[in-house]
């Protein structure tokens, strides 16, 4: 059995991305994310069983880049607003450096293969988030309603402001970043 190697992996990951950018899920084949990898489509399976688990686990690797991201310099202690506004400004640097993984997830994430994630288990990465929001909730800082509300202005903003398939004249700088987040922290508060 051949040992893994973690830049050939790292290798397909970034082909897959970048191929399901291009040409979509069903163009992108083994044998063609293999060539692009420039790895053997032997390669490909010493690391996932089958496409769907190496577009699976592309995802979850995103994700769980992601959410270290969105808690860089994440500190429980401090009030809520603040914690609210840094996580924010992650969300909004990752996605600008980051706009080809961000691609991938919008299209995975509305996607059949989005049923094939393990959800819990990717929720576990977004834990303190989850938490601090929770504690928001009960200390009387934001609007008690459901986390899939809330997600929706903290979270979607960032998402829809970044892709420039729906904002494509909205600037990533940091006056309109503060801006928006003034929008998203005004409707989540009490």
């Amino acid at each position: 059995m051949r040992s893994k190697d973690e830049h050939k992996q790292e290798a397909i990951i970034r082909a897959t991305i970048k191929l399901v950018n291009e040409i979509g899920f069903d163009y992108s084949s083994v044998a063609k994310i293999a060539k692009e990898a420039n790895v053997s489509p032997a390669t490909i399976y010493i690391y996932y069983k089958n496409k769907e688990d190496l577009l699976v686990s592309t995802y979850i690797d995103i994700k769980q880049k992601m959410s270290r991201a969105f808690l860089k310099d994440f500190d429980e202690s401090k009030p809520f607003r603040d914690i609210f506004e840094c996580m924010w400004l992650n969300g909004f640097e990752y996605v600008a450096k980051n706009r080809e993984y961000f691609q991938f997830a919008e299209q995975f994430s509305n996607s059949p293969y989005s049923d094939l994630v393990d959800h819990t288990q990717l929720d576990k990465h977004f834990e303190p988030i989850l938490r601090v929001i929770k504690k928001g909730i009960e200390q009387k800082v934001i609007k008690n309603v459901s986390f899939e509300i809330l997600s929706l202005f903290v979270f979607y903003p960032i998402l829809g402001l970044s892709n420039p398939k729906i904002c494509g004249n909205f600037e990533l700088n940091r006056e309109n970043i503060k801006q928006a987040f003034t929008l998203a922290w005004d409707a989540i508060k009490l």
